[in-house]
């Protein structure tokens, strides 16, 4: 008998009416706004313009999501065009299904024509975006606790994850991968933080350590899963992916290191002199209201001397005492 255990919810759809809301796409949805968000803040710290990281994933986003789909369409293809199966679900993002190395690299060459619209660098850009990235797939990774997949082995542990029966699924407890990669993935982006600050990582060194840090968790999590997957060499295709992926990142970081060392000064070119214009405007505003209130100063001052010069009413006071 299991005392404890993370339940499963018994459906990943809430029906409103006739819109049907999905925690999946729910997850996603929120994981990419958190990772704007963040990267928008961090863009600003590094001297680029408000905006500047909305306006590139507006490219990077839909990029992402179609190389997302694209992975894993190609690397789980017997889900969707073997015997017996509709390949029309292919196209179902909903339901689950998006491969990370498919969605960065894809999404890598949205960034990349937007950076080259706007004029900036493409490593800046990530930099900033790394630890955003890592915060939305911690977020994006719940979506597969309302869908019930992505589970590891069978364990009697008090977190282990309870599933019910289901299409290609037997009921019971599992290893929750899907709250392991999560949690790593939090780790992940405040180790990013942590270095950039310590460090000045630049020219793409953070993105690149988040890279290779999220292989290093991706790597033994994905072992642990029980999902049917390709094999090479005894070792699920992922693994593999995650191996490569994490020494290209690595040497990355140290021949960057070495070519191109310290961050680059200008992210975004114009965006000090807006904000120094911005900033001089700003003072000319207050310059004048300092002006109006002193000549409003200087009136009150005139009338008062004026209502204690003889005048009018003066003489007239003047001649009737006399």
């Amino acid at each position: 008998m299991d005392l404890a255990y993370i339940p499963s919810p018994s459906t990943g759809v809430i029906d409103l009416g006739p819109i049907p809301l999905r925690g999946y796409a729910f997850c996603i949805i929120i994981g990419v706004f958190v990772a704007v968000w963040f990267g928008n803040k961090r863009w600003i710290a590094r001297g680029g313009r408000a905006g500047t990281v909305a306006d590139i994933a507006v490219w990077a986003v839909p990029f992402g999501l179609v190389g997302g789909r694209l992975y894993h369409v190609i690397t789980d293809y017997q889900l969707y065009f073997s015997d017996g199966e509709n390949w029309v679900d292919a196209f179902k993002i909903w339901q689950g299904g998006l491969g990370i190395w498919g969605a960065i690299a894809l999404g890598a060459v949205g960034a990349w024509i937007g950076c080259r619209r706007r004029g900036i660098p493409l490593p800046a850009w990530a930099d900033a975006l790394a630890p955003g990235i890592a915060f939305a797939q911690a977020i994006g990774r719940w979506g597969n606790w309302f869908n019930q997949e992505l589970y590891g082995k069978p364990t009697d542990l008090p977190w282990a994850l309870k599933i019910s029966e289901g299409p290609n699924r037997v009921a019971g407890t599992y290893h929750p991968t899907f709250l392991y990669e999560s949690l790593w993935c939090v780790g992940v982006a405040l180790l990013v933080i942590w270095a950039d600050r310590r460090f000045k990582l630049g020219h793409g060194r953070a993105f690149a350590l988040y890279v290779a840090a999220y292989c290093t968790g991706r790597a033994w999590i994905e072992y642990m899963r029980v999902d049917e997957a390709h094999h090479i060499l005894g070792l699920r295709l992922n693994v593999w992916t995650a191996v490569i992926v994490f020494v290209l990142a690595v040497t990355y970081i140290v021949i960057s290191a070495k070519v191109r060392p310290g961050r680059e000064e200008v992210v975004e070119p114009g965006a000090a002199e807006a904000a120094e214009g911005a900033e001089d405007a700003t003072e000319g505003a207050e310059d004048a209201e300092d002006a109006d209130s002193t000549s409003d100063a200087g009136g009150d001052v005139e009338r008062d001397d004026e209502d204690r010069a003889p005048g009018k009413n003066g003489t007239a006071e003047a001649a009737k005492n006399g």
